[in-house]
């Protein structure tokens, strides 16, 4: 029988290690994927960490998938066939019958599939994966370009197009990290008059090269809320940095009736009171990732707009060192474990 290799990991905290497996079969209405690439997010720490519940040991982590259908299970759906490119995301699949499911709104499915959650993820070079979590990769996009698209972008361009504002609004994205530096190349193609929001004076031409209309930097003395003021107020702050102090700092930025929509996850609360939101009608709401048809609508956007990730990649057994650089933010701007077909099999 043939294998393949995950790069897995042990027991909470530990390191990865490569191990081989038996390659799998998969059952009615699964694909088996040979993975091309897998993008590396900061979520990823939470299943490492062990921070989730229901997080079993060995564990193999990733959910930025991009590769080519293996083979197909019984009962899947005939558009997808063997040598179909897909990327399958945060959006694992869904149990179809909770109430979110019934009503259409798949991603808060209270059953959601994550990959490296409720199955392997693609930290390894095969993937079984639900047929209703495969988004078709679009021709023109790679591999390693498309699989940050399944969770980084799709996150952004989602958490954009479905807030408040409309084209020639004032727009502002804190933080230009992994996904950050998306956020504001979407929101500039999108229309919106882009606000870029970071740490130091050394960004200020890197954000108008994304496309930012302006720079604010948040260590410069001036609130970052007073800045945001200055220019009118905005409609929407995308919060892309995971730091709560930060985004806090954003609130009173925002125009009356503006919007704060939250994609970086942190631990601590924010602290917003409730004035801040009654006196100017502001609304503060999570935004989640984004289905597979979802994935397909934000690939399609970015080849149409010329857009792609900036991506670091770097081979499955230098995973602890890609790993490492995703921890330490010294990234730029997405790591990406790039499989070849030597390395694939045994």
């Amino acid at each position: 029988m043939s294998s393949y290799r995950v790069a897995q990991v042990g027991a909470a905290g530990a390191p990865f290690e490569i191990v081989e497996r038996t390659t799998p079969q998969p059952g009615p209405h699964q694909v088996r994927i040979a993975v091309d690439a897998c993008g590396i997010c900061h979520s990823d720490a939470m299943f490492v960490d062990g921070a989730l519940p229901d997080i079993e040991f060995p564990l193999v982590t990733g959910h930025e998938i991009a590769g080519r259908i293996a083979e197909v299970g019984d009962g899947t759906d005939s558009r997808w066939q063997v040598g179909d490119r897909v990327a399958v995301g945060w959006f694992g699949g869904s149990c179809r019958h909770c109430a979110a499911c019934r009503q259409g709104d798949f991603i808060v499915c209270e059953e959601l599939k994550v990959p490296g959650w409720a199955y392997d993820g693609g930290f390894g070079a095969e993937v079984l994966a639900p047929a209703d979590a495969l988004a078709r990769i679009p021709t023109g996009l790679s591999a390693a370009d498309a699989a940050p698209m399944a969770c980084a972008g799709v996150t952004t361009y989602n958490g954009l197009r479905r807030s408040a504002a409309r084209p020639g609004d004032l727009v502002a994205v804190l933080g230009l990290g992994g996904l950050g530096h998306l956020g504001v190349r979407f929101a500039a193609a999108m229309g919106f008059e882009t606000v870029a929001i970071a740490r130091g004076a050394d960004k200020a031409d890197f954000a108008k090269e994304l496309g930012a209309h302006h720079y604010v930097d948040s260590t410069a003395g001036t609130p970052v809320a007073e800045a945001l003021q200055s220019l009118g107020g905005a409609k929407v702050v995308l919060a892309t940095a995971a730091n709560s102090a930060a985004i806090t700092a954003t609130v009173d930025g925002l125009a009356h009736r503006g919007e704060l929509v939250v994609i970086g996850a942190d631990t601590e609360p924010l602290r917003i009171s409730p004035t801040q939101l009654l006196m100017r009608a502001r609304v503060v709401r999570g935004h989640p990732s984004g289905t597979a048809q979802d994935i397909e609508d934000t690939m399609a956007f970015s080849v149409r707009q010329g857009i792609r990730p900036m991506v670091e990649t770097m081979p499955l057994e230098q995973v602890n060192e890609a790993y490492g650089k995703m921890l330490a933010g010294t990234a730029r701007f997405r790591m990406v474990l790039a499989h070849t077909e030597a390395g694939r099999t045994r």
